[in-house]
């Protein structure tokens, strides 16, 4: 097996990535210099949910799995991306959306929400992102998907003060089924190939609700 390409699937993390409403900014701070300390060494704070990231069952269900005891098979297999970007602002993915999709997918399949919201990134749009609602959520599940991914902030409805939402059924049934959501994705438009393998493998924190991660995907020949 070769691997042909290679597909980043990330965003960058820097002092202008967008977090959810309430969790903590992202910093960079100098620890160490080359001038002081003859190398250079940064001290990093910011959330687990930072930037393309993995939600561990734990994260919404305090009896559920954290990052570390999700087996590592979950987060890597063959990616089937859902073409939803006719879904507009605040609007739900149904399984009407996902009809071509839910054919295609079993266990070990990686869906990828394909929303193109990720042009938004930088902007107040972004958290005004298209949503998985909870019937086509529980399809995907009883196929036997245990991972999904969104080219947006969340994969549930985002609440803002004109738009309180539904709460997180989606994070909650996802928890539940034992899966995880990977969140903040981008060029999902470039898995313009067939049989992609995904990647979501997290950091190895420990106990904790979820963790980043450097998102690919592999066409292999």
């Amino acid at each position: 097996m070769r691997i042909l390409r290679v597909v980043d699937l990330s965003i960058p993390v820097d002092a202008a990535v967008q977090t959810y409403p309430g969790d903590p900014a992202l910093e960079f701070l100098p620890h160490s210099t080359v001038e002081r300390d003859g190398f250079n060494l940064l001290a990093v704070h910011m959330g687990t949910q930072t930037g393309t990231h993995v939600d561990a069952p734990f994260h919404f269900e305090d009896d559920a799995p954290t990052i570390e005891q999700v087996p590592l098979s979950t987060f890597l297999g063959p990616a089937v991306v859902a073409d939803v970007q006719d879904v507009g602002a605040r609007a739900p993915i149904t399984t009407m959306h996902l009809a071509d999709v839910l054919p295609r997918v079993g266990p070990g399949s990686i869906v990828l929400l394909h929303t193109g919201w990720d042009r938004h990134r930088g902007t107040d749009a972004y958290f005004d992102h298209p949503y998985l609602d909870d019937a086509a959520c529980a399809a995907l599940l009883d196929a036997g998907v245990r991972a999904i991914g969104i080219d947006a902030i969340n994969l549930d409805e985002t609440p803002d003060d004109d738009h309180p939402g539904v709460g997180f059924p989606v994070h909650h049934r996802i928890a539940r089924a034992g899966g995880v959501i990977c969140e903040n994705l981008t060029n999902l438009g470039s898995i313009d190939f067939d049989d992609a393998i995904v990647s979501l493998l997290p950091l190895a924190f420990q106990g904790t609700d979820g963790a980043p991660v450097r998102a690919v995907a592999f066409q292999v020949g």
